[in-house]
């Protein structure tokens, strides 16, 4: 079996309450509430901007091959996600200067923290795995959720759901797979990805709730 079958299998619990979180089931169904998904919108720019940050540091610890993989890789996400955003805030009646000028939620900060640790003291397979989670699962709540959108009648929600069933994210997550898959430590990744994945359910959970700093 290989590593990212057998982290798939030991994280499986953690990602069944991701993809069936109130605030994906809500977002593939169009039922979100508006102003839940700006909020979302605000804080995932900002997180995207830390996780590209965080592969040209893992890249920076790689042989020339694996290093040019990542930072194309790094490259792409910048390209798909992040491109992808200016337009959807657009379309929500938001900027990029807001999302630049927008406070990490705490939730966020701790996650953003977490990877940005793990891509400076970890070693690349540590910090792959850091990062794969967040990737991996959205491929996954795309996959099981896609049968929410036949109802869904919000232009906006539909938009956002498509980055995740093109054949280039497809192609983003299996190039991080394959090189995760390289990996001679299995203890070491598998806490660092199950971490990344109690995270990832954090976030929606974060998301759904408008968390706020309290002072």
């Amino acid at each position: 079996m290989k590593i990212t079958e057998k982290l798939y299998n030991d994280a499986s619990k953690i990602w069944g309450k991701i993809v069936n979180h109130p605030f994906v089931i809500e977002i593939y169904s169009g039922s979100l509430p508006e102003k839940k998904f700006k909020f979302y919108a605000l804080q995932d720019y900002n997180y995207l901007v830390g996780i590209t940050r965080a592969m040209t540091i893992i890249a920076s610890k790689s042989d020339f091959w694996k290093m040019k993989e990542i930072l194309i890789l790094a490259q792409k996400e910048a390209g798909i996600e992040l491109q992808n955003y200016e337009k959807l805030l657009k379309s929500v009646g938001l900027s990029i200067e807001e999302a630049m000028a927008t406070e990490p939620s705490p939730t966020n900060l701790a996650y953003m923290n977490y990877i940005g640790m793990i891509a400076y003291t970890g070693d690349v397979y540590e910090g792959i795995a850091g990062i794969l989670p967040c990737f991996w699962s959205y491929q996954e709540i795309a996959k099981k959720n896609r049968y929410l959108l036949k109802k869904n009648k919000n232009s906006i929600y539909l938009k956002w759901a498509e980055t995740y069933f093109t054949e280039e994210y497809k192609q983003i997550v299996e190039k991080m797979k394959n090189m995760l898959n390289e990996a001679k430590n299995y203890d070491a990744v598998k806490k660092i990805f199950l971490t990344a994945s109690k995270y990832e359910y954090m976030f929606w959970e974060m998301s759904y709730k408008m968390e706020r700093w309290q002072i």
